[in-house]
């Protein structure tokens, strides 16, 4: 069987694993799927060659819990990876995949998290554990964290920890599991250094490559809405009022969502119809056929019942549900801007999805703008045009329209009004249903990525941080918004790396090139000096004192005289 035709029923995944990929909608592996499961249920060790965005999460997740034994509540799997955020992305993974595991417990640890509830899990057990390096040494160190019936490890994303300078700590844990563990290495790029992690602790191990082929063509708009206080399918609704679409194709993750979206479209006044791979080829090649013949305008599909769509009037496509895979992204959006038209692709990213969003951009090589959703005024004055857009058709066009003039010019002359009166009394019969006038509140852009947004249109102001808590001092560190830093990176950093505890770090402000945050102004210089040399994003913290505000927009900043350096010794 050739991979294009392979199904994940075809790999023997277990029955529970592969009763929740169904539930869950996945329905073709991607190539990396397709090619790691195997290897991996074989008990092979692998290292996989692949872009974020691939779907490299179940292609080691799927395999590695058909294998986990629920009875047991010992760690059977490790899983490293190198920020907080990837952390909870992979365990709130495997629990979606374990959803028909009953007595399955999966644990993420990081720093900037409470110790004592990470020491309270562990000790009631979880047969996963995800964690960043730093965390997971403390608690090998404390004894709170048992390796020893691993029976396999994970190195998610091990170029991003050779970046981020944890690939001493990698070496430093891989050197406490058990010999005879399972470990499969994913990376983008294959330094040196990785390829001596894998030739070092990896037993003759399958290289997988996933070439990265996401290139998105250039006659394609694309933009997308970050989810954030309105309903998906309101800030849908409002979307297709103002933009001019000639046929859509918007994708969802499941069949399910297909039936359901499509009903709640038809409900609001579209011509929508779901396709997805449960339909029989006559009815799916009907429901195209009414695409093509404009007899349908809104498609609402799967990625597998898109394939092979050719339809020259799709003009929109809208990703409803983001892809977990980037090429997958590229096949989407590659249904419209069709033989040398142009395109619009729209996507909608949840705010715990930022991470998706960024990889397809690094996948394609291509920024996409976000866009703001239409407010009352744009819809307002969109349903306004369409009104009288449709009044100018009725009087341009040939029909006899001599009875109505009768009819209407009698009621004037017997109510004794004039027909101004009485257009705007029918103008208001005909709306009363579907308002011209609309009253919305506006959404607000999100704030973590107004930056690359804004671009050069100019700069925001920056709130003003309140002052330190008594027994605080303020610092500057040496990155932020564009280098990708959240507060929980600078939290998390510092916990693992230099031993403070999370609640003795206080208020973290981030800027465009630098950030300020508190910390306790009896710390010692040792402890000091530790931090300015933790690498948070890629960066060097070279933490120092902050003598004077940022001045607004963020990116400038002189302090008054001196400032106090800590040395990297």
């Amino acid at each position: 069987m050739t991979t294009e035709n392979l199904t994940f029923s075809d790999l023997a995944l277990s029955p529970a694993v592969l009763s929740a990929v169904t539930k869950v909608g996945y329905e073709v592996p991607s190539p990396i799927q397709a090619a790691a499961i195997p290897a991996l249920l074989d008990g092979k060790d692998i290292v996989g060659l692949a872009q974020t965005g691939t779907g490299k999460t179940a292609a080691f997740a799927l395999p590695m819990l058909s294998q986990v034994d629920v009875t047991k509540s010992h760690t059977q799997i490790l899983v490293l990876a190198p920020t907080r955020e990837l952390a909870i992305q992979v365990a709130e993974a495997f629990q979606r995949y374990a959803s028909e595991m009953p007595g399955f417990h999966v644990l993420p640890i990081y720093g900037g998290q409470d110790m004592r509830g990470q020491l309270r899990q562990l000790k009631r057990g979880a047969q996963v554990v995800v964690g960043t390096p730093g965390r997971v040494m403390d608690h090998l160190r404390r004894g709170s964290l048992d390796l020893s019936k691993l029976t396999n490890l994970v190195l998610d994303e091990a170029d991003e920890m050779l970046r981020m300078g944890f690939i001493d700590d990698v070496s430093w844990i891989l050197e406490h599991t058990p010999a005879t563990r399972q470990t499969a290495l994913f990376s983008a790029t294959m330094p040196k250094e990785i390829r001596r992690v894998a030739t070092t602790y990896l037993r003759n191990p399958e290289e997988i490559r996933i070439a990265n082929e996401s290139k998105t063509g250039a006659n394609i708009e694309q933009v997308y809405w970050m989810v954030s206080g309105t309903n998906k399918l309101d800030a849908l609704t409002r979307i297709l009022e103002v933009e001019p679409f000639d046929a859509i194709i918007m994708f969802v993750r499941t069949k399910t969502a297909t039936v359901e979206l499509a009903e709640k479209l038809e409900a609001r006044g579209y011509s929508a119809a779901a396709i997805n791979g449960d339909m029989n080829q006559q009815l799916r090649e009907r429901t195209i056929e009414r695409l093509k013949n404009k007899k349908l305008d809104i498609l609402i599909a799967t990625d597998v019942a898109a394939r092979g769509i050719d339809v020259e009037r799709v003009s929109h496509v809208i990703n409803y549900d983001i892809p977990y895979d980037s090429e997958a992204y590229v096949h989407r959006i590659g249904r419209t801007g069709r033989a040398g038209r142009s395109g619009k692709a729209i996507l909608f990213v949840a705010p715990r999805e930022k991470r998706l969003l960024y990889s397809i951009e690094k996948a394609t090589s291509q920024r996409i703008e976000a866009m703001k959703l239409p407010s009352g005024d744009t819809i307002t004055a969109a349903r306004v045009d369409q009104f009288l857009q449709g009044i100018t058709d009725v009087l341009e066009s040939d029909q006899d329209m001599s009875f109505f003039d009768e009819l209407l010019g009698n009621y004037c002359r017997e109510k004794e009004i004039e027909p101004e009166q009485l257009a705007m009394a029918m103008a208001y019969l005909l709306q009363k249903d579907r308002p011209l006038q609309v009253k919305l509140a506006d959404i607000k852009p999100d704030p973590v990525r107004e930056k690359r947004e804004r671009g050069d249109r100019g700069e925001r102001p920056e709130r003003r941080s309140r002052a330190p808590e008594q027994g605080m001092k303020r610092f500057r560190i040496e990155v932020g918004r564009t280098h990708g830093a959240r507060p929980g990176d600078i939290v998390g950093a510092i916990a693992n790396e230099a031993g403070l505890q999370s609640r003795q770090i206080g208020q973290i402000k981030l800027f465009d090139s630098f950030s300020t945050l508190d910390l306790p102004e009896d710390m010692a210089a040792p402890m000091a000096q530790k931090i300015a040399s933790i690498h948070v994003r890629g960066q060097v913290l070279s933490l120092s004192e902050d003598r004077g505000p940022a001045r607004k927009g963020g990116g400038s900043f002189k302090p008054k005289g001196k400032k106090k350096k800590f040395a990297n010794k």
